[in-house]
């Protein structure tokens, strides 16, 4: 079982011929996402029906996913976001299998989410801030999609 197990770790972090790490499953990388999006909404201890439904449009339209479906991913995330001990296992697949440009739009939507309610918690920053730390975004573009999103909802 234990050999099972390491094998599938193993597997996952095979590189592909061209020296490339294999893409990220699409279900990974929308529980990772989504696992992120809703430790912006909660950190505050305030989830209201504007970050609910700001989560719910980011992960639909990036994903395209259907009303059941992202229910599903909705709960699968905050469960898998209860029991992590930390972010790094959400930061670490955005790390092997997102580009700067992902990276980029991810930081975006949790701007999105902190900026929901219509103020910015000094929690949330902090967490989207720690958050484009582990997953290495530049400095610059963590400032900019911080003035993207902010700008856009004045």
């Amino acid at each position: 079982m234990m050999i099972a197990q390491l094998k599938k770790l193993f597997d996952s972090l095979v590189e592909t011929p061209s020296g490339q790490t294999a893409k990220l499953s699409t279900d990974e990388l929308q529980l990772a996402t989504a696992a992120l999006l809703i430790e912006v909404a909660t950190i505050d201890q305030q989830f209201d029906k504007t970050e609910a439904d700001a989560l719910q449009s980011i992960l639909s339209s990036r994903f395209n996913l259907t009303k059941e479906t992202l229910g599903s991913l909705i709960d699968s995330a905050k469960e898998a976001s209860n029991e992590a001990s930390s972010l790094f296992q959400f930061t670490q697949l955005i790390n092997q299998h997102c580009d700067d440009e992902e990276k980029y739009k991810l930081a975006c939507e949790l701007w999105t989410v902190a900026y929901a309610d219509g103020t910015l918690d000094k929690h949330e920053e902090h967490i989207v801030r720690r958050i484009a730390d582990l997953i290495h975004l530049r400095h610059s573009d963590f400032i900019r999609s911080k003035l993207a999103i902010r700008d856009a909802g004045k």
